[in-house]
């Protein structure tokens, strides 16, 4: 742990009255600390690493006026981290889960219809629903995604100023939806 010297007690008021510089260089000095602890978390790989770097900051940044004493920072700082891992950690696990849950295999019967029309159907269902979002970040997020289709989720992350994570869930949770609209849709066509 790194001493809090005068320079760094400084740096801190001033990052507390929202000083940019002041931001950037805590971070400069603070990174690696906060590095170890995420690569401690063996399950977490490079990229999720970064993302949950830049959560920490993110979050001990809004939350440094709430911070009594400079000499706590780096501890503080570096239970952020922590439980930023733990949380990105269990976002995952739930994700899997849910994944496992909605995981449906095809019936054996065989189709008339052709495959290419089973597409187009569930091309459009892709569409109706991506139309039926609600203005915002997660219908920015599909329709880049999936409507213009020309750049990766790290790329969409980068241009939305967010974590490769947070794009991640949001297309995770729109399959997930797609998914149950499909198998409602599947599940009437059978009882009509």
């Amino acid at each position: 742990m790194q001493k809090v010297t005068e320079e760094i007690a400084r740096w801190i008021d001033q990052a507390r009255q929202g000083d940019e510089s002041a931001y950037r260089e805590l971070y400069r000095l603070f990174r690696s600390p906060v590095v170890r602890v995420l690569e401690s978390f063996s399950s977490l790989d490079r990229d999720e690493v970064e993302d949950v770097v830049q959560e920490t900051f993110t979050r001990a940044f809004k939350a440094l006026p709430r911070l009594k004493a400079n000499g706590a920072f780096e501890s503080w700082l570096l239970s952020i981290a922590r439980n930023r891992a733990l949380s990105h950690l269990e976002r995952r696990s739930t994700g899997d889960r849910a994944r496992q849950e909605l995981t449906w295999s095809e019936p054996e019967s065989s189709d008339m219809l052709p495959e290419a029309f089973h597409a187009e159907v569930d091309g459009s269902v892709v569409r109706e629903l991506i139309a039926a979002l609600p203005e915002g970040p997660e219908k920015e997020t599909v329709t880049l995604f999936y409507v213009e289709g020309e750049l990766t989720a790290r790329e969409i992350a980068e241009r939305m100023g967010v974590g490769k994570s947070a794009v991640t869930m949001r297309l995770e949770r729109f399959r997930a939806r797609v998914k149950r609209e499909l198998l409602v849709r599947l599940a009437r066509a059978r009882w009509e």
